[in-house]
């Protein structure tokens, strides 16, 4: 790993600032820190487990701020949130033995099918909705697999818990981005612990990209509490198709390897 100078470590800071803020209305920051962490000379593997230090102090402001703000009950969606954490907790253990692949061939295509959803469904709103799951069905079902699938892998896990909150749990657009950021909080906590038992957690960058998590956390969410589906509706749009083109910019994407042998 490169030596962590005082510019590197300023550069982080302020990735992670834009991304705290990004992250805190639509989710998808590890688009903009995971790539930071491996340009200041990180492997693979400790780019991600640093990122999972620095994603719970965004993913931590976040919450407090809309808790703050009347749109989360920290406290009755406690349930909801150990079944993110005990989900990722067995994804980041799986990531050890399964190849992601598959999950990079699909992730793009969900994440498009994601993005036009927002941006052409009629009546998205801050309104709530008649649910199409019950809340125990959707604590015990969805919650878990949407946290299994950040710790196996990651990009997208806050856009997938906003659809799921939107078209199943009935929520409305302010309502489930305050929700998401709870719990992709229990899912970083999960996932993160077992990065640290396997010793890839680069603990000075972390700490320095976290308080530039926190503060981008603080002025995203209040910004979001402000203008509800106004400002959330096309940021996710923006931050889905953004994502989808990442992971396709991949050399390794399977996706791109096969077009450019043809």
């Amino acid at each position: 790993m490169a030596d962590l100078s005082l510019h590197i470590l300023t550069a982080l800071f302020f990735a992670a600032l834009l991304a705290g803020f990004i992250d805190s209305i639509a989710g998808g920051g590890g688009l903009i820190t995971v790539p930071a962490l491996m340009l200041a000379g990180l492997t693979p593997i400790q780019s991600l487990g640093t990122n999972k230090l620095q994603s719970l102090f965004g993913s931590a402001s976040a919450t407090m701020a809309y808790a703050r703000a009347g749109q989360v009950n920290l406290r009755s969606q406690l349930p909801m949130a150990l079944m993110s954490g005990g989900g990722s907790i067995l994804g980041a253990l799986l990531a050890t033995v399964l190849p992601g692949d598959w999950l990079r061939v699909a992730m793009p295509v969900m994440l498009v099918a994601i993005a036009v959803y927002f941006a052409f469904k009629r009546g998205l709103n801050d309104q709530d909705r008649q649910a199409r799951m019950t809340p125990f069905l959707f604590t015990l079902v969805f919650v878990p697999v949407i946290g299994c699938y950040d710790g196996l892998f990651g990009p997208g896990t806050g856009s997938f818990f906003m659809l799921g909150f939107v078209s199943l749990a009935g929520f409305g657009l302010l309502k489930a981005t305050a929700h998401t950021k709870l719990l992709n909080f229990a899912s970083n906590v999960g996932s993160f612990v077992v990065f640290v038992l396997s010793g890839v957690v680069i603990w000075k960058a972390g700490l320095v990209m976290g308080a530039g998590q926190f503060l981008g956390a603080q002025m995203g969410s209040r910004l979001a509490v402000r203008g509800g589906a106004r400002i959330i509706r096309p940021l996710l749009v923006i931050t889905c198709i953004g994502l989808a083109i990442r992971l396709l910019a991949d050399p390794a994407n399977p996706v791109r390897v096969w077009v450019m042998g043809m």
